[in-house]
């Protein structure tokens, strides 16, 4: 969903010519995967972050056109909601100092945003949900005015027949209610971590980013709350999964699967199995036709783009044209500091590999009904849940991370080659939280808790902590 498209009107003959091409595309893609022509390159580290502009009154700033055209940098672009931008970093070498590297590159990356903001008089946070953020400000209105996302907007609204999308979150407290357009995404904010794996070993990958989805949502948990209402620790996962929903009630058709979604399933013997499911099982939005190359797998890569898998496999290109995998991790909120984004990467990436094993293996000690069971224990429960592990008991997630999660992500950096002194600190850093229970939603409910549910009261608060840049653990409320 990163790329522009030239309309956002289409008639029947352009949703056939698209499918024709993601048709023949995914079928290229499965050859160049069975023949070993796509990228065997080491694991190769990135982010996309995404961040709010707020006002005076900290309240959404719809400032994005604004912003981008004081910045100037290629590295930042706009997402769907005019109040909402994205960073994103150079890919770098898993290894040595990766990790150090990219915190310095992230911490960069937001001191130049925070100083554009600043000249037109906004402020900018990282949070997965704007404790601010009101339905008034779900508006078409705030819509960036890009092609992509008026088009989403229509097809989403098309495949519904014109229905209301409907938002049912039950948790601590309920919420209910009814949106006319898809700017209820725009409301959960995320840290998506890549993972550029050989492609060989991806369905491998994939499927330890599946495993390790729980503990990591559990420990960085960043999202209580919803238009002041308390529900999930990481209330995004059921927003965002009900903020697209293209059908599943009486009188609309669609594909058997969701578009948000844990996904169906582990892999078996090859990544293109998850482009094959994507050709096989979810509608159109977008068919944009492009004057390219089937080897550039553009019309793939579109319709790739707007299926929301919670773990997506991605095709990309390595500078010298090979085209490669990647693994994104999209479960992780926006972080409250820098060292707690960078050291939610670093359980992520020593997971995955420790957790990278032959598929029936995998799937023999832990079914994938079970990972996505503890996928969702760990959303509304954050460090509190129990989940299943692959030993067959079930367990705290804490006890887990402790005991055996983060000993685990240790061996994972070390095979990686990571600098020993960067994985002991950020590692660290998940240790502290696991340690005192306290990630992001906790110090947000820790905090209103003392101060009263004021979120004016506990954004500015929570502002004023992210500036000092310690991890969150490490916070007072």
């Amino acid at each position: 969903m990163g790329q522009e498209i030239e309309t956002h009107r289409f008639g029947k003959r352009d949703f056939e010519a698209f499918s024709d091409r993601l048709t023949r595309e995914t079928r290229m893609l499965r050859e160049l995967a069975d023949g070993g022509r796509l990228s065997s390159r080491a694991p190769v580290a990135g982010f996309e972050l995404e961040a709010w502009l707020l006002g005076p009154d900290l309240a959404p700033a719809p400032l994005n056109q604004a912003f981008l055209e004081h910045l100037g940098e290629p590295a930042v672009s706009a997402e769907l909601a005019l109040f909402n931008i994205e960073l994103n970093n150079e890919p770098v070498e898993l290894t040595g100092g990766a990790l150090g590297r990219l915190e310095a590159e992230i911490e960069a990356i937001c001191r130049q945003a925070q100083d554009t903001a600043k000249k037109i008089g906004a402020r900018l946070v990282i949070i997965g949900i704007l404790p601010t953020l009101a339905p008034k400000h779900l508006s078409v209105r705030y819509m960036t005015p890009m092609k992509r996302y008026r088009a989403l907007n229509e097809q989403v609204l098309r495949l519904r027949e014109g229905r209301p999308l409907r938002l049912k979150i039950v948790g601590r407290e309920h919420l209910a209610g009814e949106h006319g357009n898809v700017m209820l995404e725009s409301a959960a904010t995320s840290f998506q971590i890549h993972m550029q794996v050989p492609a060989e070993a991806a369905h491998q990958y994939y499927n330890a980013s599946i495993i390790a989805s729980a503990p990591l949502i559990a420990c960085g948990a960043n999202s209580p709350y919803l238009f002041g209402k308390d529900l999930w620790d990481e209330t995004r996962i059921p927003l965002f999964e009900q903020a697209v929903e293209t059908g599943g009630f009486e009188g609309v058709a669609r594909g058997p699967l969701r578009r948000v979604s844990f996904g169906n399933g582990y892999v078996r013997e090859s990544i293109v199995e998850c482009f094959e499911r994507n050709l096989r099982h979810y509608p159109v939005l977008l068919p944009m036709q492009f004057e390219t190359p089937e080897a550039r797998f553009s019309h793939l890569r579109l319709h790739n783009g707007t299926i929301w898998r919670w773990n997506r496999p991605l095709v990309g290109f390595d500078d010298d044209g090979n085209p490669h995998v990647r693994i994104e991790q999209r479960v992780l909120p926006g972080n409250p500091s820098v060292s707690d984004a960078i050291a939610n990467a670093a359980l992520f990436y020593g997971l995955a590999v420790s957790l990278c094993m032959p598929p029936d293996e995998l799937a023999d000690r832990l079914a994938f009904a079970c990972a996505k069971d503890n996928f969702y224990q760990a959303a509304r429960f954050g460090l509190d849940a129990r989940i299943d592990w692959l030993d067959g008991k079930r367990v705290g997630v804490r006890n887990l991370l402790e005991e055996k999660l983060i000993p685990l992500a240790y061996e994972g950096l070390d095979r990686l080659g990571i600098d020993g002194t960067d994985a002991r600190r950020y590692l660290g850093i998940v240790a502290g939280r696991v340690r005192l229970g306290r990630n992001g939603c906790v110090w947000q409910r820790e905090f209103t808790e003392r101060h009263g549910r004021d979120m004016h009261k506990l954004l500015s608060g929570y502002l004023e902590r992210q500036s000092e840049g310690a991890p969150v653990h490490e916070w007072t409320s």
